[in-house]
């Protein structure tokens, strides 16, 4: 049976903490990018459908917005 592990995710080189390095931070921000994608992209792919510029914004949401206000929200 195969076991699937949390993606871990290391930013280094930040100036928010003094070991210069983030892991909670990016790894809870990739986990709020999938599951906001997995509900954002059906949905703008259907507005794209009728209006292409609102249908845009809504499948970037997750990217421009859920993973950085998520990864800064942490520290560490």
């Amino acid at each position: 049976m195969p076991v699937v592990g949390i993606p871990l995710c290391v930013e280094c080189g930040t100036r928010s903490n003094p070991c210069r390095c983030k892991v909670v931070g990016p790894t809870l921000g990739f986990l709020a990018f999938a599951v906001a994608a997995a509900v954002e992209w059906p949905v703008g792919a259907l507005v794209y459908c009728f209006r292409h510029i609102k249908g845009r914004r809504i499948m970037a949401h997750p990217a421009a917005v859920v993973y950085p206000a998520v990864s800064n929200a942490f520290p560490i």
